[in-house]
């Protein structure tokens, strides 16, 4: 059986389960897949989760992976003689960089963000290997900016493989709404918005705060503005919270393990990120089956695209706008979920299976 290497830099969501999903692409074929994770400690629940034929753990310190690398590079030269890989799949910039510099191989270098290409050093490095490289996107968006960084790669060589979900599996993990107020201490009355990120400037939260504030007066009573997660804007965020004296309306619940599982607890889940990439957290909504809305830029609008709302990326005051008018839906309940589930099935693993496999450049790689 022919074997395909994948290299991610660690197992943290989300590239844990990013390494799952191109895992299940080879399910079936006649290819089993090695995952090696550079960082991190060895981890059963960790090999488990990523779901293929073998993983191994190099456990190097992130630290490590700056300057030149030499002794991971010995360490992927050795392993690729001992498999003989046919492919590498390389998630992001530093793994795509060693898989390039160690083997010979064709590598699909798979990249979540943008600005990847911004440095002229990576754009150098794709243009010195640009024979042995292909570049996956995780949206229309960031495969637009590739090509735009790269235009000496032909289009076939630069597409969108979009990221996906077990809808099947999420729905079965989540808890039922008043199970999962009660996790988050909410009362089971609230009118509950909600968004789940990093609290960083990238994902916008004072944006969404500002246009929870504006939006307030007109509200059901006893609405509440949940915000999961933890970062470098936090001291801000709990600043304007202060400033708009939302104290009581608005919660900032810091890291909330296994978050996907308490989506029942929202009436509406907000996006307002600047330039996201995709946003699988979106997906996760809708398997919950809740309204979405969405800041109108990046890959964001592809995911909600039929589904959710759009507002100004920026714009409190349309954010207010698109927050109310959910409370006026022109679908009932049960045409959300159908429109939800039809939208989920596109970003399912067996959809993106049926691309990947039929792409022409994908075909070529993998003879066979």
């Amino acid at each position: 059986m022919k074997t395909v290497l994948q290299i991610c830099q660690n197992y943290h969501q989300p590239f844990l389960d990013c390494t799952r999903q191109y895992a299940a692409l080879f399910k079936n074929s006649p290819y089993r897949v090695v995952t090696v994770f550079l960082c991190g400690p060895e981890d059963a629940a960790v090999r488990k989760e990523a779901d293929a034929d073998e993983v191994i753990f190099l456990e190097h310190h992130r630290d490590e992976l700056d300057g030149l690398k030499t002794h991971i590079i010995r360490e992927l030269q050795a392993l690729s003689k001992q498999y003989q890989f046919e492919v590498c799949i390389a998630h992001r910039n530093k793994p795509t960089y060693l898989a390039l510099i160690s083997t010979r191989l064709p590598v699909i270098s798979v990249h979540h963000a943008f600005g990847d290409f911004d440095r002229l050093g990576r754009r150098l490095l794709a243009r010195v290997f640009n024979k042995r490289l292909t570049i996956l996107a995780v949206s229309n968006a960031v495969r637009d900016e590739i090509r735009a960084r790269l235009p000496f790669l032909s289009e076939d060589r630069v597409f969108t493989l979009y990221n996906r979900v077990n809808a099947s599996f999420l729905r079965s993990q989540l808890l039922s709404r008043n199970e999962a107020r009660e996790q988050l201490s909410l009362p089971r009355d609230a009118f509950v918005i909600a968004n789940v990120g990093r609290l960083h400037p990238d994902k916008d939260q004072a944006t969404l705060i500002r246009g929870f504030s504006l939006a307030l007066k007109e509200l059901p009573e006893n609405s509440r503005l949940v915000i999961i997660g933890t970062g470098k804007s936090e001291t801000k965020l709990r600043t304007l919270i202060a400033e708009l004296d939302l104290n009581e309306q608005v919660i900032l619940t810091g890291h909330v393990k296994e978050a996907r599982k308490l989506f029942r607890a929202f009436d509406l889940f907000v996006l307002s990120s600047d330039h996201e990439p995709f946003g699988m957290v979106l997906l996760e909504a809708m398997a919950a089956e809740i309204p979405v809305i969405a800041s109108d830029c990046g890959g964001a609008c592809e995911v909600v695209e039929g589904v959710g709302r759009l507002f100004e990326m920026g714009s409190a005051e349309n954010l207010s706008k698109a927050i109310l008018d959910t409370l006026e839906p022109v679908t009932d309940s049960e045409e959300l979920a159908l429109r939800s589930r039809q939208q989920l099935e596109k970003f399912s693993d067996e959809a993106v299976r049926e691309f990947f496999w039929s792409h022409p450049r994908i075909q070529q790689l993998l003879k066979g």
